[in-house]
């Protein structure tokens, strides 16, 4: 397993931070754009695993931190 954040604090970029946690054949990533109270999440899985399990506890301790968090969206896209 790998993790890294790298944090913009608006000198160069717009603020935020990008994350990526890689495992195996499988990664999870995020970028936020505090400007426009954007959070991103991008999760992908190897093999037959669901991602949706992962993804609704993320939600879960994003909207304890957040309250009141929209999720204005969420897409399941099939193996390619």
């Amino acid at each position: 397993m790998h993790a890294h954040v790298a944090q913009f604090d608006g000198s160069e970029t717009p603020p935020g931070f990008a994350a990526v946690v890689l495992i195996d054949e499988s990664h999870v990533s995020a970028h936020c754009y505090s400007e426009s109270g954007l959070l991103a999440i991008d999760i992908f899985t190897c093999g037959d695993s669901d991602p949706g399990p992962l993804a609704d506890d993320i939600h879960s301790m994003v909207v304890e931190e957040i309250p009141g968090l929209d999720l204005s969206g969420r897409e399941r896209l099939d193996r390619f």
